[in-house]
């Protein structure tokens, strides 16, 4: 699938119609989703034929993409029952498989690595601090292969110290650098829309063995 056509698909999907500010839920555009998966895709086949997750899947953008690219089997998990009853509805109407689950990613228990590649578009945490490291240090306990995640620009050196050091990521590289356009959803917010400078970012976690497992 072109790159193209992956953009329109994703434009046709459902947004937050009732966007929690304390779950820092955005929806993730089009435009920046089919780059983020068609990068991980055919950079480094990290999608097709793979057991993939998206975490924190909101509405379901980046999770239907990866099943748009031919992902072998897709899971959802939030904590918002009313987005995954949205992400329900827009990969029926996309005519795609998706399994989904209600769960806080702190709680995520689950055995090993169970997923070959993990996507997410996590808080940044600017409404409640360290939301951002939850979703990633769970990402890299998960995934065998790949965790593709976005972050500010403002924390790169951060989140490079504290994937490799702190959370088990055997490399942490910035893919490459979007812009992503949030809009007006919430009272604070005074402008229409706002643009801010993200890290598509490509973890690859170390194996159980290295981890000491």
């Amino acid at each position: 699938m072109k790159l193209k056509q992956l953009e329109s698909f994703l434009g046709e999907i459902q947004q937050f119609s009732n966007p929690k500010v304390e779950l820092e839920q955005y929806p993730t555009g089009p435009h920046i989703a089919s780059r983020m998966l068609y990068t991980a895709e055919n950079s480094f086949g990290d999608v097709s034929g793979k057991i993939v997750a998206d975490l924190g899947c909101g509405c379901g953008t980046l999770g239907a993409a990866a099943a748009l690219l031919g992902a072998e089997h897709v899971t959802g998990i939030d904590i918002d029952p009313e987005s995954l009853e949205i992400a329900s509805s827009n990969a029926e109407y996309l005519e795609l498989e998706m399994d989904l689950v209600q769960c806080d990613v702190k709680n995520l228990v689950l055995r090993g690595q169970v997923f070959d590649t993990i996507v997410m578009n996590p808080p940044f945490g600017t409404r409640r601090k360290g939301a951002d490291m939850e979703f990633l240090s769970a990402a890299l306990k998960l995934a065998s292969k790949a965790v593709y995640s976005l972050h500010k620009t403002s924390t790169r050196d951060h989140i490079k110290r504290a994937a490799v050091r702190d959370y088990g990521a055997q490399s942490a590289e910035v893919v490459c650098e979007l812009r992503y356009d949030v809009p007006q959803l919430y009272k604070f917010h005074k402008r229409k829309e706002v643009d801010i400078a993200v890290d598509l970012w490509r973890f690859v976690p170390r194996s159980p063995r290295e981890n000491g497992v």
